[in-house]
């Protein structure tokens, strides 16, 4: 007998269906301009700005964006622009650290919970129910203290923090599709318990994570800069989103684009992922 597809009966539809391509509408192609600028600025910083981030001058002390400071300058003189493009590596690729994380070990502990059940099952979503119980910020705070202080002890903080979302969703995706007719089809034809997990199992149950961890993403960058306002992220006068807008509120009376410009670019990469994460199809 041969081995069914490893699609599920009925695939997947999107959330908009009939009503075209969600990936095309104007919503969806602004924010994957503003995330591309983005992770450009993360990768090459350079091909945005030629002006040094740490050195500052006496002579434009807190200026507003003119004399070439396209949004004018800190306390300290340093071009804000340049910082905050900059700060994009930091916030960014700290975020994708943190999405990693919790991606990779809470879909490993949903598919072993959700495949393996009985005890197992009851222990790992036990320790999960311990980790959900815990507020987000206070568990990466408490982590950070145990791993140190630094951008990438931040970032793993923060992924942990998304483990136990993740275990949960993967754990209900598996079990729904362990019920499906070619698991049974492919356990028929002989498969290992190994392989209809790896095969069949994962890839099948990945979908909704997948637009989980687009969500995540834009979620980490939020607490990544967290961390940085409160002065747990990267240290000064490491460029980083959270901390630019630290060292600018107090001068947030006389100044206010230290705070206002690197907060909307903040904003604009956070809602631009979550505005993609609502393009992943669901479960039909």
């Amino acid at each position: 007998m041969s081995m069914m597809h490893t699609k599920p009966r009925g695939g997947y539809r999107r959330a908009a269906a009939g009503q075209g391509n969600p990936w095309l509408k104007p919503g969806s192609i602004i924010a994957i301009v503003i995330l591309a600028v983005a992770f450009l600025a993360a990768l090459f910083p350079g091909l945005f700005t030629s002006a040094d981030l740490y050195a500052g001058t006496d002579v434009a002390l807190l200026a507003p964006g003119e004399n070439g400071h396209f949004m004018g300058t800190d306390a300290v003189g340093r071009d804000l622009y340049a910082r905050v493009v900059y700060g994009a590596r930091q916030s960014l690729l700290g975020a994708l650290i943190a999405v990693v994380v919790g991606l990779v070990v809470g879909t490993l502990i949903g598919l072993v919970a959700g495949s393996l059940r009985g005890v197992v099952d009851t222990i790992l979503m036990r320790v999960v129910d311990v980790l959900l119980s815990i507020p987000g910020i206070l568990l990466s705070l408490s982590i950070i203290i145990v791993l140190g202080f630094g951008s990438v002890q931040a970032a793993v903080a923060v992924g942990a923090t998304s483990v136990a979302t993740f275990a949960r969703l993967a754990r209900s995706q598996v079990i729904t599709v362990a019920n499906a007719e070619y698991i049974e089809a492919a356990f028929g034809a002989g498969a290992t318990r190994t392989t209809v997990l790896l095969r069949h199992l994962l890839p099948n149950s990945l979908t909704p994570v997948i637009a989980l961890a687009t969500l995540q993403f834009g979620t980490a960058i939020l607490q990544l800069s967290i961390l940085g306002f409160l002065g747990y992220g990267a240290p000064p006068p490491t460029p980083e989103w959270g901390l630019i807008i630290a060292e600018g509120r107090d001068f947030m009376a006389t100044a206010w684009w230290l705070i206002i410009l690197p907060g909307i670019a903040l904003v604009a990469v956070v809602m631009s992922a979550n505005r993609l994460s609502q393009n992943f199809p669901v479960e039909a």
